[in-house]
């Protein structure tokens, strides 16, 4: 099973940026997604942003596109989430996580994610 962490989460004040980062353990076969998620305190954990590889092909969360950023660097087996202008509603714990064989209607869907990471803590302060 393979190992996901993230790392980069801290404090930052409203309209401030931060890049996340996870690492796998292993580099995962072909046509797998890698997904960013949070979830907040008292709410559900929702879907972010996710990179579907080979293709490259990248999907939003309607409410965060054109401010997140999904990237990945393949030879250090590491996924990326930048994140810019962030608001007080951005304060989560952010999850990466991995998909096998997903199609496209599966992209966004939580629970089609086996592999996950432990979190990291990403707050904004007003």
């Amino acid at each position: 099973q393979v190992e996901l962490v993230e790392s980069g989460g801290g404090l930052v004040q409203v309209g401030g940026s931060l890049k996340l980062s996870c690492t796998a353990s292993e580099r995962a076969s072909d046509n797998h997604a890698m997904g960013w998620f949070r979830q907040a305190p008292g709410k559900e954990r929702e879907f972010v942003a996710a990179m579907r590889w080979p293709m490259r092909q990248t999907y939003y969360a309607d409410s965060l596109k054109g401010r997140f950023t999904i990237a990945r660097d393949n030879a250090k087996n590491t996924v990326y989430l930048q994140m810019n202008s962030l608001q007080p509603e951005d304060t989560a714990v952010y999850y990466c996580a991995r998909q096998l064989r997903p199609i496209t209607s599966t992209i966004r869907t939580r629970e089609r994610y086996a592999d996950w990471g432990q979190g990291t803590q990403v707050t904004v302060s007003s």
